[in-house]
């Protein structure tokens, strides 16, 4: 197979990146967990960690994570491109202490928030999904151009210019550029509002989408010897689609702050086609790896993660999206917890999975030099964790449609129609358990893999 022939790297830096994501992903998962309890026991520590808070946490340890994973998986996978060498290993360092720095100083100033009791500017803007304060908008804007001057320079001295890299590179500078749309404040709700949307959905499902494509592509032609060309397609397909899906596919916000009625349509068909590029070149490449009967890849652990990822990346932002974002649908569903149900899936699938998947790629060949190692405990984390999202899942999207039903078409109140859901949030919960159970696993293989047992005259 090629990616025999694949230097492993040098560089060092990429271990960094994934030790510090997933440690942020099994804080994202406590905090998690904590929110879900606080929907069965309103009153638990809220003196001391009120359900804002804790809600502020979950989705910003989210995103920290996800951009963590990102950074590792390209450092990594360019290092590997480039045989085995990044343009500067110690600014790819400074890289990741200044993230990691900034994104600690921020959490210290959410926790003061908590401690003081007073909110303050310098600490917290309270702009939802986006409560970083402005100086650290700022950072993230820096520390992202940094990292792609890198990168861009490690392209053109080692790793060499093809359709991935240069796809990769332009969804690292759309990275940086999208955020900026969120740092301005509108006298005007609806204008305000509308390029708020250009953070917390193009950001996500423009640039990231682009970086997800080019990093799926790598993983691809090391553990299924898929043809890069072929490759190259998928990626180019999947960048002609977002200018539609993460564009047009807004619009079934849109509708939500004072726009015509026609982007409930737009953005609910447009959304839908999201996932299906990376979807269709997983499967080609499956086909592909079982028409040439060939050796497997032994790293059957990190092939795992990337199939499930991208099977519930579609269900997640194909299927759930596309059926909450119908306008007949949306205008019942819209803030209920079938939103919830969306954005848990979504995530998981489409960036979570494929973040472990890098992870679980690496860390083998950077500990042992190779692609075997001893995989058993990766497997209970594998399981653990979707069938832990599997039944957050299922419970949000039925607690969604009862509440849609109570609270939305008959009229009750919301507080009374919440003390009708209990049973579901009983059942997130233990989702929630399964998954933290899964992330312990995980988190132990990040910091202690082993290496795989020979047999006795191997």
């Amino acid at each position: 197979m090629n990616d025999t022939a694949i230097a492993v790297p040098q560089s060092r830096v990429g271990q960094h990146f994934f030790i510090f994501a997933a440690l942020i992903m099994a804080l994202q998962l406590v905090v998690g967990l904590l929110a879900a309890a606080q929907f069965i026991w309103p009153t638990l520590l809220f003196s001391i960690l009120p359900f804002n808070i804790v809600r502020m946490l979950h989705v910003n340890t989210l995103v920290v994570s996800l951009l963590a994973g990102f950074m590792g998986g390209t450092y990594f996978l360019v290092a590997e491109e480039g045989g085995g060498l990044l343009h500067s290993e110690r600014a790819a360092r400074w890289n990741f202490w200044l993230f990691a720095g900034g994104i600690g100083a921020v959490v210290l100033g959410y926790l003061a928030i908590v401690v003081t009791g007073e909110w303050s500017l310098w600490l917290s803007e309270g702009r939802e999904y986006i409560e970083a304060p402005r100086w650290a908008d700022w950072a993230i804007v820096a520390v992202a151009l940094f990292f792609l001057f890198n990168i861009w320079r490690s392209v053109s001295k080692r790793a060499g210019w093809n359709d991935i890299t240069r796809m990769l590179v332009i969804g690292l500078g759309a990275l940086a550029f999208f955020y900026l749309f969120g740092m301005k404040f509108f006298a005007n709700v609806a204008l305000d509002q509308y390029f708020w949307w250009w953070v917390i959905h193009l950001w996500v499902e423009g640039a990231w989408e682009l970086i997800a494509a080019a990093l799926y592509a790598l993983l691809l032609i090391r553990l299924f010897d898929f043809p890069r060309e072929r490759a190259a397609k998928y990626v180019y397909l999947e960048a002609g689609l977002v200018l539609f899906t993460g564009i047009l596919g807004i619009g079934h916000h849109y509708y939500w702050i004072g726009t015509p009625s026609y982007w409930l349509t737009v953005g609910g068909v447009f959304s839908a086609l999201e996932p299906l590029p990376l979807l269709l070149m997983v499967l080609d490449a499956l086909r592909i790896d079982r028409a040439r009967r060939g050796i497997e890849h032994p790293n059957r652990l990190a092939r795992a993660w990337i199939i499930g990822g991208v099977i519930l990346h579609f269900a997640g932002a194909g299927l759930w999206g596309f059926a909450q974002t119908l306008p007949a649908a949306n205008r019942w569903s819209h803030g209920t917890q079938l939103t919830a149900a969306h954005g848990h899936i979504a995530f998981y699938g489409a960036y979570s999975m494929l973040i472990i998947a890098l992870i679980y790629y690496a860390l083998p060949r950077l500990r042992f030099g190779g692609d075997e190692y001893d995989q058993r405990r990766g497997w209970w984390a594998f399981w653990l964790m979707t069938s832990g999202m599997a039944l957050m899942t299922v419970a949000l999207t039925v607690a969604g449609i009862v509440q849609v039903y109570l609270e939305r078409m008959l009229g009750i109140p919301f507080a009374e129609v919440q003390s009708y859901l209990g049973i579901y949030y009983d059942a997130r919960l233990v989702g929630g358990v399964l998954m933290t159970l899964g992330i312990a696993l995980f988190l132990t293989d990040v910091f202690a893999l082993r290496a795989v047992r020979k047999r006795a005259g191997q």
